[in-house]
């Protein structure tokens, strides 16, 4: 039995991961301009390591297809309530229902006869394959469904995300340099 794995897209995962890190990289540094307290320093420190923990963990994502079902799991180690995998065998998928978000996009659920609906994983890589199996494993035509955001919006972010990275250090070694 052939068992396929698709993961968050690199180009998504690394991008979230830069822009988290361009966000927060100069917080300890005006706090310690504001409040040159160490505990507090070195607590925001740890805060912002362990939500890059667990955001790396979130885009650790993993979906894996097989003959009997469909599995979204993510890493043991993330707390439970962060883990929101799920498990769905073809037979159980009825059809695929679309759905607009707030933002105006579409996204896509696989739903049961039940009514439950697991939305599908849209931001692997990959994508068009695992429409491919979905297609293969439940007879329902995913011609007309694509991803939820474009590559080139990933690579424009990745680009605002570079430059804000780089305005960040630049600003940082101004201030440390600064009598």
């Amino acid at each position: 039995m052939s068992c396929h794995c698709y993961r968050v897209s690199p180009l998504i995962r690394y991008t979230l991961l830069g822009l988290y890190w361009a966000l927060t990289l100069p917080l300890p540094f005006l706090l310690a301009q504001q409040n040159p307290e160490w505990s507090l320093i070195t607590l925001l420190i740890l805060g912002m390591l362990v939500g890059f923990v667990l955001l790396w963990g979130v885009l650790d994502q993993r979906v894996q297809v097989d003959a009997e079902k469909l599995t979204v799991s993510y890493p043991g180690w993330l707390p439970e309530f962060i883990q929101q995998g799920w498990s769905l065998k073809w037979p159980d998928v009825s059809e695929l229902v679309m759905a607009s978000t707030s933002q105006g996009g579409l996204v896509y659920y696989l739903s049961t006869d039940l009514g439950q609906r697991f939305l599908l994983p849209m931001r692997v890589e990959k994508f068009r394959h695992l429409l491919g199996q979905v297609q293969h494993f439940t007879g329902i035509e995913t011609q007309t469904v694509y991803p939820y955001v474009q590559p080139w919006m990933y690579l424009i972010l990745a680009g605002f995300t570079a430059i804000l990275l780089l305005c960040d250090i630049s600003v940082l070694g101004l201030v440390m340099t600064a009598p």
